[in-house]
């Protein structure tokens, strides 16, 4: 069986509600995405935050949570840091990983495992971010990753430029996507009626968080 890695890119976050602490909008949108990948099944999880961030991973991982420190937050700069093997928890290699956006605060747990489906036939599945804005959700891939694959950018990539890079455009697998929280049309979908994004609700409901 494929040993997976599911990590979230806790990346640079531009835009926060109005009178909302960037640094505690950025955090609450982390510490759900977080919460959400330790429910995921079949899969270890992880996160990856530039040496700056420590202290962004520092306040939301659960215990025992591997941390890796990229020299970008990039899902190449993250494939790199899993396939060199830079983990102390664990022994032994990954066989496919996933990298997620850490300002998806209710994206379901189906849409991520969607995202891994299609390495068992394909090198490359991408996720795009919906909703205003350019972009990916997530990337997945097989290791070792592709030569083929281009620099990526959670915020500006889109599949169609990937697949352009591609031996064949099917070498690269589209799947579903979700919204990301980067203006106020993304933020005024999230619906109070689905579970999970707590930390981001007490936030926006002015609880203590």
């Amino acid at each position: 069986m494929s040993r997976r890695v599911v990590v979230a890119l806790l990346g640079p976050v531009t835009w926060s509600p109005p009178g909302v602490d960037p640094a505690r909008w950025r955090t609450a949108l982390a510490e759900d995405v977080v919460d959400l990948l330790a429910t995921l099944n079949e899969v270890e999880t992880a996160v990856a935050v530039t040496a700056q961030d420590r202290w962004l991973a520092d306040a939301v991982v659960w215990p025992g949570t591997q941390v890796y420190e990229v020299t970008e937050p990039t899902p190449n700069a993250v494939f790199a840091a899993v396939a060199a093997g830079r983990h102390t928890s664990k022994t032994g290699g990954y066989d496919q990983v996933a990298v997620v956006a850490a300002d998806a605060p209710d994206v379901p747990g189906l849409t991520l495992g969607k995202l891994l489906r299609p390495l068992t036939t394909r090198p490359v599945a991408l996720a795009p971010a919906e909703g205003g804005g350019t972009g990916l959700l997530g990337v997945a891939a097989r290791l070792p990753v592709p030569a083929w694959l281009p620099a990526l950018d959670l915020d500006t990539t889109e599949p169609a430029e990937v697949r352009r890079a591609a031996p064949s455009p099917g070498d690269v697998a589209v799947t579903a996507g979700w919204r990301r929280m980067r203006g106020p049309a993304d933020l005024a979908a999230l619906d109070p009626a689905v579970e999970g994004w707590e930390t981001t609700r007490a936030l926006l409901s002015g609880r203590p968080v």
